[in-house]
């Protein structure tokens, strides 16, 4: 940057550094943001420099700040200048003679010339070391998961704050990752040596030898990195007591009992950083040259500092191999972690320091995680897997997420990996676990999460009170619905794979026992597409089982899933169809019924309309003859069906015809069923009568009867129905005039109707761009 200097007074008649600082920005045409993350600074820093509200910077901020802005010599210079004149000046010792030099025998380490990203934990850093030194000497604690590049970060740290420590700056590893961490004792004995205290001077005991480091920082300003600590009582007595030192501790431990210390916990690296990161080490031409590959290869790094930079210095030695190269070798879960290795850097090895130190019991465990399934997984899975008890095992996972291994959740007692230590751990297990344990392990797991599956899943059946002792763990055992639904949404993959595992290895009883109690949960969670795959287990197991009638009845589950939680009707229409034979074959008319009804379900969807309605008929003319008390219900279903039907083809008074027998049958009662089944169905009603009414213009009609049915399906908890009558009711509150709340009621259930996946949800976008046109009032 030449020829827009505003010149070198700006110390005093241009008014100070951060005007001057400020006009260089704004020539150079960069915002606060960008010029903060380029220069390695936090942005309050920066506004707080603009601002005129920080005293004078370094010297090591200033020539960042001038790289950043690519300022020439002379501008460079009046950028420092005006630094300088803001500082404080040195303050001589009170009344105690200055402390003898350090020795270098505990230099910092090489700083990274290409560290990139870190600015607001930097800027934490910085916050920590700016107290006034009546206190405690700031401590900064950085922790974090194997790979995270605390040291990296706390040793560039340590460069930049250097000048703000005249009286030295002091490193010492802790080795913290090996067999034998340092002892503190030791370690006091080196610090002490640094502080140029004899050999014959130094104390005998911790504790004396602690006291003397006390003493001797006192009236000092070091910055003191204690790399790679422990544990708590390893760095205690290596702290400052009071004064102006800052003392940096790296760990791969949360150190939690560490008191009076500012806590960084380093997270992955974003996306763009990642990159950036790429982009220091490989150069900016080779990575536009790729920008799609150099993105994907920091995702499969999982943003993970460390594996970044071991992919950047591996493409640094091979000039000629392309990143998409790479990103192709990694796309391999089985050799992703042999090619995270360059030279010396190896992500494994990081995460092998860790492993080795855990105890026999915690390794099992930390192993036996990559068995669970999902993203996440809870505390009782690890139990399940390790067979410890509960208690035993909770106490583990928050041991190894202390240790950075595991990573907490964001719902409660719920842990995940990061993607490479998942690898690890999973190549560990491979390796020394008996293949016959875990077979073992799998398929006690396995049973006992489908058993619980079950018992949860019986809460919601609309037939029968639930079993009593089926749960395999009652003292566990969720209490009610909203128990059994938030551990079944939980668990989901868990029990998924369970039904998986039972269906290969045979376990097919099992497997139908746990899809029967699930079918009617399903109906209150519409939008998991995961069902046909859950009743496409069920009918296969039902056909090894050799039952006829069973495999008509999960045959039809996967229609009923195919038609509303995946919308592949041409497959809901073969599955009816294979249902409707195997139900003629055992002579089940409530199946047959059932298969006639889905049948004609998917026969609609796909725009066959006369073959739905015979087929629809016909299914309403089976169960209408059919005395089981199961038969109304399913009688309900096909006459509302062809109700539909009938109004989608325009004639509304049919369709209100046909719904008012619903209703009459509703009305006289259905024996067998629950007061809760009996409000669901008489809801159901009630929305196709509203809506008949509605589409024949009737809506001071429709109003009330779509209000109950919202109102029903909200307590029953049933949002894959309350929803679209929601919908239905705002689109009648709109043409009754009510404005306002149509579009209150519009806009839950577009939300809703959104997040279930549902196939109404580009309708209700629809009505709302039109309320969102029209003139308010």
């Amino acid at each position: 940057m030449t020829g827009s200097a505003p010149g070198t007074e700006s110390g005093s008649g241009s008014g100070g550094f951060g005007a001057l600082l400020r006009r260089y920005r704004l020539g150079a045409g960069r915002s606060q943001e960008d010029l903060a993350h380029t220069a390695g600074i936090g942005l309050r820093t920066l506004t707080d420099l603009e601002r005129g509200r920080a005293r004078g910077p370094q010297r090591r901020t200033v020539e960042a700040l001038a790289r950043a802005l690519v300022l020439d010599g002379e501008d460079a210079r009046a950028l420092e200048a005006a630094a300088a004149l803001g500082r404080p000046r040195a303050v001589p010792a009170r009344s105690a003679p200055r402390a003898a030099p350090l020795v270098g025998t505990l230099a910092l380490p090489r700083d990274l010339r290409d560290f990139t990203a870190r600015a607001e934990a930097l800027e934490a850093v910085r916050q920590a070391a700016s107290g006034t030194g009546d206190g405690p000497a700031p401590v900064a604690l950085i922790t974090g998961q194997p790979g995270l590049g605390k040291s990296a970060f706390a040793v560039h740290t340590a460069h930049l704050l250097a000048p703000d420590y005249p009286d030295g700056q002091l490193a010492l590893d802790l080795r913290g990752t090996d067999e034998q961490p340092t002892d503190p004792r030791e370690a006091l004995a080196r610090l002490l040596r640094a502080l140029a205290v004899d050999d014959a001077a130094v104390p005998h005991s911790t504790e004396e030898r602690s006291g003397l480091l006390r003493t001797l920082t006192a009236d000092r300003r070091l910055l003191i990195l204690l790399d790679n600590a422990a544990h708590e009582e390893q760095v205690r007595p290596l702290l400052p007591d009071r004064g102006s030192s800052l003392t940096l501790v790296t760990s791969r431990h949360s150190l939690a009992g560490l008191e009076s210390t500012r806590r960084i916990d380093l997270g992955l690296l974003r996306r763009e950083e990642s990159v950036h990161l790429l982009t220091r080490i490989l150069g900016t031409d080779r990575i536009a040259a790729e920008e799609q590959a150099a993105r994907d290869l920091a995702d499969l790094c999982g943003r993970l500092p460390l594996a970044i930079r071991v992919a950047g210095q591996r493409l640094a030695a091979r000039p000629a191999e392309r990143i998409d190269t790479l990103v192709a070798h990694l796309t391999d879960e089985e050799r992703r972690l042999d090619a995270l290795r360059a030279g010396s850097l190896e992500v494994r090895a990081t995460f092998a320091l860790s492993y080795r130190r855990l105890t026999p019991t915690a390794r099992t465990l930390l192993r036996r995680a990559a068995l669970a399934q999902g993203p996440d997984f809870s505390a009782p899975t690890l139990a399940l897997l390790t067979d410890l008890p509960l208690r035993r095992a909770r106490r583990l996972a928050e041991d190894l997420e202390q240790q950075g291994l595991l990573q907490a959740a964001p719902q409660p007692d719920r842990y995940r990996f990061h993607d490479l230590l998942r690898l690890f751990a999973a190549e560990q297990l491979a390796a020394d676990d008996d293949p016959a344990d875990l077979d073992r392990v799998r398929s006690r797991a396995a049973r006992w999460l489908l058993a619980r599956a079950a018992a949860a899943a019986a809460h919601f059946d609309a037939e029968h009170e639930r079993p009593a002792g089926r749960d395999p763990d009652p003292a566990t055992a969720p209490a009610d619905t909203g128990q059994a639904r938030a551990w079944l949404e939980a668990e989901r993959e868990q029990w998924l794979w369970a039904l998986r595992h039972a269906h290969d290895h045979g376990l097919h009883r099992e497997v139908v026992d746990t899809a029967e109690a699930m079918h009617w949960f399903s109906d209150r969670t519409q939008h998991w597409e995961q069902w046909a795959e859950v009743f496409e287990l069920s009918a296969a197991s039902a056909e090894a089982l050799g039952s006829r009638s069973e495999q008509a009845t999960h045959l039809n589950y996967l229609a009923w899933a195919c038609n509303l939680c995946t919308h592949d009707h041409r497959r809901a229409l073969e599955s009816a169809d294979r249902a409707l034979t195997r139900a003629i074959e055992a002579g089940d008319r409530l199946q047959q019924g059932w298969a006639l009804s889905y049948g004609g379900g998917a026969l609609r969807w796909m725009g066959r309309t006369e073959e739905a309605f015979t087929r629809l008929r016909a299914a309403a003319d089976c169960h209408r003859h059919n005395p089981a008390p199961q038969a109304r219900l399913a009688e309900l279903t096909a006459w509302n069906t062809l109700g539909m039907m009938l109004r989608d083809a325009g004639d509304a008074g049919q369709a209100l015809t046909v719904h008012r027998r619903c209703e009459a049958i509703c009305r006289a009662g259905i024996p067998g069923q629950s007061p809760a089944t009996h409000t669901a169905y008489l809801a159901m009603t009630k929305h196709q009568l509203g809506c008949d009414l509605a589409a024949m213009a009737r809506w001071s009609e429709a109003e009330p009867l779509l209000r109950r049915s919202v109102a029903a399906f909200e307590t029953l908890d049933m949002p894959a129905w309350s929803e679209p009558a929601r919908l239905d009711l705002a689109r009648t509150l709109h043409h009754r005039g009510h404005h306002e709340e149509a579009r209150t009621q519009l806009t839950a259930a577009h939300r809703s109707l959104t997040r279930l996946a549902h196939r109404r949800r580009a309708e209700a976008a629809d009505l709302l761009r039109e309320l969102a046109a029209e003139p308010a009032g």
